[in-house]
C-alpha cells in the first residue's frame, strides 16, 4: 500500500473527499484507487479559529512500484502491511495466568493461539455478574470485596474511559487493536491518535475475547483468588488458589502474574513467600468535575458544538518548586466519577465514560506525586499502607456508607467547607457529603493541588471554575509496588514466574499492559 502523509482535512470531510484528495496527491484518476484507509487522524487545535484534522492515508492501486517511480516522494511512500502471527508450540504443562485484565487477557490469547491451553485464574466474576455487583454497590453501598471496580473480568480498565494510548504502532499494538475491533470495539480506534472504547463497549469486548480464548482451548476460572505461587529450587511448580471456600493447587512450569494494582492481599502473600519487590512512586489526589460544555468551549472555541469533534479532553502537568509533580490523569469527557473501593471502610475514586461521552460533566484525576520519602518505612509494601490511610480518612470524611467527601473548587482554594452546590452537580454514587479535601489528604498534597490549580488556570483559562467539584480520594492511578524481574521477564531468582502488567509495575494503561502480556507469553513460548 502507498502511504500519504501530511494531509490537512476539514472537519466535514466524507469518503469522496478523501478519495479525491488521494487522487490529486498521486496525480491519478479516482477510478485508479482500489482501496483507501485512514491510518491516522489527529485533531489539530493549534489555532482555535481554524481547527482541522491532520491525516495519514493508505491507498491501494495497481502496480504501486511503477507509480512511485514517477511521483515526487515527499509525504508519499510505500509500506508493507505488518502482521503478527503465533506458531504452534508445545509446553510440558499448561501455563497459568493469574488475573484477567488487559495483561492477562492478551497473555492468555497468545498462549491459546499457540495451542498451549492456558488456565486463567480471576478472583472476580465474569463481566455480566460483575456489572450487576458494581451497580448494586453504586446504588446501595453494598460492597463485594472480590468482585468490584478493581476485580473481575477485564480488570480495572473495564470501568474506565477505555482510553488506548498507542504511541508508535508496532506489530504487537496493531494485533491488540485488531483483536479489540474483532471483539466489538469501533474501527476508529485503529487510526485515531486518542482512541477510546468506552466502558459500555468494553464489557462486550472483554466477553468476546474470553470466548475466543476458550474456543482456542483456554480455560477461565472465575471466583478463583490466587493466594500464592509455589516454587522449589528457584523454579515455579504451581499456584495455590481459593474458590468457593476450598483451596486448590495447579501444577505448572509457567505462571504469568497479572494481578492488577489493587491485589493487596496477594502482594502481601507473595512478599511473605520471598518474592522480591520494591517500592514504586505513584500519585494521589482527587477527581475534579467541570461542565463538559465549558471544556468544549475552552478547547474548541466556535467549533465547540461541531459533531465531528465530540467531547473535548485535556491534559496538563505542573512541576512545582516544592519538587512535587502535579498532573491530570485519565481524563473522562462526558463521564462520571466512579466509586472504586475494593476494601471495606475505604473510599477511592476512578473516572469512566461510555463510548458516546455524552454525560453532562467532564472529570479527570488531579494527582500529586509521592514516593519513599512520604512513606512510613522502607518496606516494599509501605505504599499500600499509605494508600489505605488516605482511603480510610476519606471514608470517615464521607460519614460512612461509601459516601464520598466533595468540595467546590472555590471553597477548596479558600480552605472552607462547602455548604451548597453551584451549577456543577457531582456524579459519584452511592452518595456524597460536604467535607474539606484537607480532612483526608496530607497537607503537602492538598497544598500542592492548590498551587497547581493556579498554574493550570494560567495555561488553560477557565480551568479555575468556582463551581467545579472535587471528589476524593483518588489513590489507585497505578501500582505502589514493583515485583522485580530480569531482562528475561522472569521474577528475580525464580524461573517460570512472569510478573506482568500494571500491577507488577511494568505498564500504565490498557495498551501497555496488553503489550506486556504479549511479551510475557512470547518469553514462555521462546519467541
Amino acid at each position: 500500500m502507498i502511504i500519504l502523509s501530511d494531509i490537512k482535512m476539514q472537519l466535514n470531510y466524507d469518503y469522496a473527499v478523501l478519495i479525491n484528495t488521494a487522487a490529486i496527491r498521486l496525480q491519478i484518476s479516482t477510478d485508479d484507487i482500489i482501496a483507501l484507509e485512514i491510518i491516522k487522524r489527529e485533531t489539530n487545535t493549534k489555532n482555535i479559529e481554524d481547527i482541522y484534522f491532520d491525516m495519514v492515508l493508505a491507498v491501494t492501486v495497481a502496480d504501486e512500484d511503477k507509480l512511485l517511480e514517477t511521483r515526487t516522494r515527499k509525504h508519499i511512500y510505500k509500506q508493507e502491511e505488518s502482521t503478527y502471527t503465533v506458531a504452534s508450540n508445545k509446553l510440558p504443562s499448561r501455563p497459568v495466568i493469574v488475573g484477567f485484565g488487559a495483561a492477562g487477557i492478551f497473555a492468555a490469547l497468545i498462549l491459546a493461539e499457540a495451542g498451549t491451553r492456558p488456565i486463567v485464574l480471576e478472583r472476580g466474576q465474569n463481566v455480566d455478574n460483575r456489572r450487576e455487583r458494581v451497580q448494586r454497590f453504586w446504588n446501595t453501598g453494598e460492597l463485594d470485596i472480590q468482585t468490584n471496580v478493581q476485580f473481575g473480568e477485564g480488570g480495572a480498565g473495564t470501568f474506565s474511559d477505555g482510553k488506548l494510548k498507542t504511541g508508535q504502532k508496532d506489530a504487537r499494538k496493531l494485533k491488540i487493536l485488531d483483536e479489540f475491533v474483532r471483539a466489538g470495539a469501533p474501527d476508529e480506534i485503529k487510526y485515531l491518535t486518542k482512541p477510546h472504547i468506552g466502558t459500555d463497549r468494553l464489557r462486550v469486548v472483554v466477553k468476546n475475547l474470553r470466548e475466543k480464548i476458550i474456543s482456542l482451548g483456554g480455560e477461565i476460572v472465575f471466583g478463583a483468588k490466587a493466594n500464592n505461587v509455589l516454587y522449589k529450587d528457584s523454579k515455579i511448580t504451581g499456584v495455590r488458589y481459593d474458590k468457593d471456600g476450598s483451596e486448590f493447587e495447579i501444577e505448572t512450569d509457567n505462571v504469568v502474574l497479572a494481578i492488577g494494582h489493587s491485589a493487596r492481599d496477594t502482594f502481601n502473600n507473595l512478599f511473605d513467600s520471598g518474592i522480591k519487590m520494591e517500592q514504586k512512586p505513584f500519585a494521589v489526589g482527587v477527581r475534579i468535575e467541570h461542565p463538559q460544555e465549558l471544556i468544549n468551549r475552552i478547547k474548541y472555541g466556535r467549533f465547540a458544538s461541531h459533531p465531528a469533534l465530540g467531547a473535548a479532553d485535556y491534559r496538563m502537568v505542573v512541576h512545582l518548586k516544592n519538587s512535587r509533580g502535579v498532573y491530570t490523569f485519565c481524563m473522562c469527557p462526558g463521564g462520571a466519577v466512579a466509586a472504586a473501593a475494593s476494601e471495606e471502610n475505604a473510599i477511592t475514586t476512578n473516572g469512566m465514560s461510555e463510548f458516546m461521552r455524552d454525560g453532562r460533566n467532564a472529570n479527570t484525576a488531579l494527582l500529586v506525586t509521592v514516593d519513599k520519602k512520604d512513606f512510613a518505612n522502607d518496606s516494599p509494601l509501605a505504599g499500600i499502607d499509605y494508600q489505605r490511610k488516605i482511603e480510610a480518612a476519606a471514608f470517615i470524611a464521607g460519614g460512612g456508607g461509601y459516601k464520598a467527601p466533595v468540595q467546590r473548587l472555590e471553597d477548596f482554594l479558600a480552605k472552607r467547607q462547602s455548604a451548597s452546590f453551584g451549577d456543577v452537580l457531582p456524579t459519584y454514587k452511592p452518595g456524597i457529603v460536604f467535607a474539606e479535601v484537607d480532612s483526608y489528604l496530607p497537607d503537602y498534597v492538598a497544598d500542592s493541588l492548590r498551587r497547581a490549580i493556579t498554574e493550570m488556570s494560567d495555561w488553560m483559562p477557565g480551568f479555575y471554575y468556582p463551581d467545579a467539584i472535587l471528589t476524593g480520594a483518588e489513590t489507585r492511578s497505578t501500582s505502589p509496588v514493583k515485583i522485580i524481574r530480569g531482562e528475561n521477564l522472569e521474577a528475580y531468582g525464580i524461573n517460570g514466574l512472569y510478573p506482568c502488567g500494571e500491577g507488577a509495575g511494568y505498564a500504565g494503561g490498557i495498551i501497555s499492559a496488553a503489550v506486556d502480556g504479549i511479551l510475557c507469553a512470547e518469553r514462555i513460548l521462546n519467541i
